[in-house]
């Protein structure tokens, strides 16, 4: 299709001024200086303020550090804090500080400062997802550890102690009546030397940071929502590093001398059904939707190879996710389980998609869902319209099916939060409407299971729940995507908490 010239010269004049403004002077990737200049596709939502999520963005910047991290088997690792454990009394938690860690402004890490930190996160008036109603309180216990507590027991406290929402800054970064100051008061390898809003960032190298350094000596860093205009921003060598590429771009990016790695995401797209009404009160319906669906043509053609079918809630982002690929579409079958549940020729079945457009792969996705049904003999009314409008609607029951897309892990790598939230009984977003006793005493249990490998034991049975009782159709999983040019050493990381930018070292 063809644009019309006013449209053709208004897109032109976008992609050139954010080419421009990816270039901004910053120095190739060979400059002596080891100087590069990435694209990340999320601008801080706050002025980098951690209880508005742009903490994570600082943790992927290389700039503010937390005191666990993640290993790739979503097991905790040190951070800040070298070790943990509870104590006599098992709401609390020891955690042992690292040694020799200074902040940006110059000011020694101490069992003080991580309290000042931790306390103002916990008690701001919306505290991040990871804190909030869980009756945190932190104290020094002597110059190198602090005591973390909880209202109850908390067997993954550890875990959430990685958060990128809950990183540490220096005393000096605190003030009453005003947002921490994140510019030179964090621990990271990389300082957050200047800020000029939601566009751009410089980072200079720390070279005071208490572990690896990194390669490059200064990040311009680009926010740019655009995912073609990053690609092109890679293709041009303005930029050596981007982030969330669009597929289409994969060629050029290589034939430009760069490359592009996709990897999995902790997210699912998943076709809720309303188990609260007919006619998805009934399995065989369920599962006859389930079975007219080819989710591995969905991920491979429809979406072309963007992302990876899914068989269950978890995918391969996480070590708990299922490995085989489901079924292809069986017609037949789901032919067969709906004239068991009374549809047919002469009592056809007609049902409501609900979906939105912010995430451009769901509309897409809904069209060729709407195909497949209608090839078992469903008829699907599909209506692309806004989440916010939807969301009290599927939450109350009144909807037959809602494509969506959700991230299964909620600021730390455990899924807890999210069986609870979206499958149990009582859990507040719970969009199915699924409610089963067996299900809720399973997810119960890890209220008081503290070995990790134990309650991912757990996260899987549930899963296996889920598919058995066909609660949704898990669709797909997406994939992350990232492309490099004048840059090596990037590693992906589907669990999405170790640093990126301080991988990244200069070719030449």
């Amino acid at each position: 299709m063809t644009l019309p010239a006013r449209l053709r010269l208004t897109a032109a004049t976008v992609l050139a001024l954010t080419l421009s403004a990816c270039s901004g002077g910053a120095a190739p990737a060979d400059d002596t200086n080891g100087a590069i200049a990435v694209a990340m596709q999320f601008p801080p939502r706050s002025a980098y303020a951690f209880d508005a999520d742009d903490g994570a963005l600082l943790m992927t910047l290389g700039v503010a550090e937390t005191l666990t991290t993640v290993d790739p088997s979503a097991q905790p690792a040190p951070g800040l804090a070298t070790a943990w454990e509870q104590t006599a009394d098992p709401k609390v938690w020891r955690f042992t500080l690292r040694e020799g860690v200074t902040f940006h402004d110059g000011s020694p890490q101490t069992a003080d400062a991580v309290v000042t930190a931790l306390t103002h996160i916990s008690t701001v008036t919306a505290p991040p997802r990871a804190v909030r109603d869980i009756g945190l309180t932190v104290t020094a216990d002597g110059t190198n550890a602090v005591l973390i507590g909880t209202a109850a027991v908390d067997p993954v406290l550890p875990l959430r102690m990685s958060s990128g929402n809950l990183g540490i800054l220096a005393p000096s970064a605190y003030a009453p009546g005003r947002q921490p100051t994140v510019t030179r008061t964090a621990t990271g390898p990389y300082v957050l030397a200047s800020v000029n809003g939601a566009d751009s960032a410089v980072l200079e190298r720390n070279d005071a940071y208490w572990g690896a350094k990194p390669a490059a000596s200064t990040v311009t860093v680009r926010y740019v929502t655009d995912p073609q205009s990053r690609a092109l921003a890679l293709q041009s060598g303005d930029v050596q590093f981007a982030e969330g590429l669009p597929h289409a771009a994969t060629g050029p990016v290589r034939a430009a001398g760069g490359e592009v790695t996709a990897y999995p995401a902790a997210r699912t797209v998943e076709l809720l059904l309303n188990q609260s009404a007919k006619p998805f009160d009934d399995l065989r319906v369920r599962q006859a939707v389930t079975a007219a669906i080819d989710r591995p043509t969905l991920a491979a053609r429809v979406l072309r190879g963007a992302a990876a079918p899914a068989a269950d809630l978890f995918g391969t982002a996480v070590p708990w996710g299922v490995r085989t690929p489901p079924p292809g579409a069986d017609p037949a079958k789901a032919k067969d389980l709906l004239t068991q549940a009374g549809y047919g020729p002469d009592k056809p079945l007609t049902v409501r998609l609900w979906t939105f457009p912010n995430r451009p792969e769901m509309p897409v996705l809904a069209t060729a869902v709407q195909s497949m049904l209608g090839e078992a003999g469903v008829k699907v009314e599909v209506t692309v319209g806004d989440y916010a409008a939807q969301e009290p609607k599927v939450l109350a029951g009144d909807f037959d099916m809602f494509l969506n897309s959700r991230s299964y892990l909620s600021d730390f790598a455990d899924a807890a939060s999210v069986l609870t939230s979206d499958y149990t009984c009582e859990g507040s977003y719970n969009i199915d409407h699924f409610c089963s006793a067996e299900f809720d005493s399973l997810v119960a249990s890890l209220a008081t299971t503290t070995d990790v490998t134990a309650r991912q034991k757990v996260f899987t049975e549930a899963a296996a729940m889920l598919t058995d009782q066909a609660v949704g159709v898990m669709i797909v999983h997406p994939n992350n995507t990232a492309g490099t040019r004048g840059v090596t050493g990037f590693t992906p990381d589907p669990l999405g908490v170790r640093p990126v930018l301080p991988q990244l070292k200069p070719a030449g």
